[in-house]
């Protein structure tokens, strides 16, 4: 799709990978050899996907986003830089990768790669409505074609089940008190801006609290983001998907934002490193032993230098694992 289909023409946004040195580190060695595949499965602008390519000659790159805008443009920067015949771009949510891989005809890879959250160009697109920082329409979807809206959300969900997605995807310890100023506003005038929303929340938030933490609106923009594209329940399905689709050394790696990606991807790993051979035993039963070993300890977080330079990159965590044995 070209950028007059998919919205108005704008400016390409300056993209600056996060992490982007420990990530081409990590999966450096599963993609060194020639005809290894590497799924970008949030291709975004391709930044992540342009290193790796320029540092590994012989690499093949399946690149996910569901987004047209996203994909249009990296398909401009991966033609620039000459890799176009090494990248596939496909139009797709990261949780159908088993099934692009099929239709492609791959039957395993040596690297997948997740860049979770919201990207650049979302980001500096006003019009998409992700940010608070500038009056647009209360949008959200990252598949623009997507069957529901920011304003859908904020406009039919009951109190209780809006309640709900502010608490549990946003962090919000207000999350009652922004629900219920919603349903009263929406009332007399339903939501379609985030100008508006934003105000609703920055109101609803005791003034003590407004004065720290950033932007009141914040957890509550990042919970709707969620709920609009099930990103939480597309990475709970995907990431079983990815680590299925290794090779034996080759290496899923996974950059979050906040705490309730950094915990799916903590639990998954930490699963499939586990040695579930029953105590007492006196040695590990092979089949039961473990699929992945952890390359990160923990999350790791971006340098201080990083963050002055991206501040984007401050609440970003990397983990990583590889496959060691095809499970039984």
């Amino acid at each position: 799709m070209s950028s007059t289909e998919a919205g108005p023409p704008v400016q390409p946004p300056v993209h600056v990978p996060v992490l982007l040195e420990r990530v081409t580190e990590l999966l450096a060695p599963a993609c060194a050899e020639p005809g290894a595949v590497l799924v970008d499965a949030t291709l975004g602008l391709a930044g992540h996907t342009l290193a790796m390519l320029d540092a590994h000659p012989g690499l093949r790159v399946v690149g996910l986003d569901r987004d047209p805008d996203a994909r249009a443009e990296a398909g401009r920067r991966i033609e620039a830089a000459g890799h176009t015949d090494r990248v596939t771009l496909v139009p797709a949510v990261f949780d159908e990768l088993p099934d692009v891989l099929d239709r492609l005809g791959i039957a395993e890879v040596q690297g997948v790669l997740f860049d979770l959250g919201v990207s650049s160009l979302q980001l500096d697109r006003p019009d998409r409505g992700f940010s608070y920082a500038a009056d647009a329409p209360l949008d959200m979807r990252m598949d623009p074609s997507g069957p529901r809206t920011a304003a859908d959300v904020v406009n039919t969900y009951p109190a209780k089940e809006l309640s709900r997605v502010l608490r549990i995807y946003g962090e919000e310890r207000f999350a009652s008190r922004i629900a219920a100023a919603i349903e009263r506003e929406r009332a007399q005038e339903p939501f379609t801006s985030t100008g508006r929303l934003a105000e609703l929340v920055r109101d609803a938030i005791p003034a003590a609290t407004r004065r720290t933490g950033g932007h009141p609106a914040k957890r509550t923009f990042q919970a709707l983001r969620i709920e609009v594209n099930d990103e939480l329940g597309a990475l709970t399905r995907a990431l079983p998907a990815a680590v299925e689709a290794l090779a034996v050394g080759g290496r899923v790696v996974v950059i979050t934002f906040h705490s309730l990606e950094d915990r799916i991807v903590k639990q998954e790993l930490a699963a499939g490193a586990a040695d579930r051979t029953p105590p007492g035993m006196p040695v590990t039963v092979p089949e039961l032993g473990p699929v992945l070993r952890l390359l990160t300890r923990g999350g790791e977080a971006a340098s201080d230098e990083e963050v002055a330079a991206n501040p984007r990159a401050a609440s970003a965590r990397v983990r990583a694992a590889e496959r060691i044995r095809r499970a039984a």
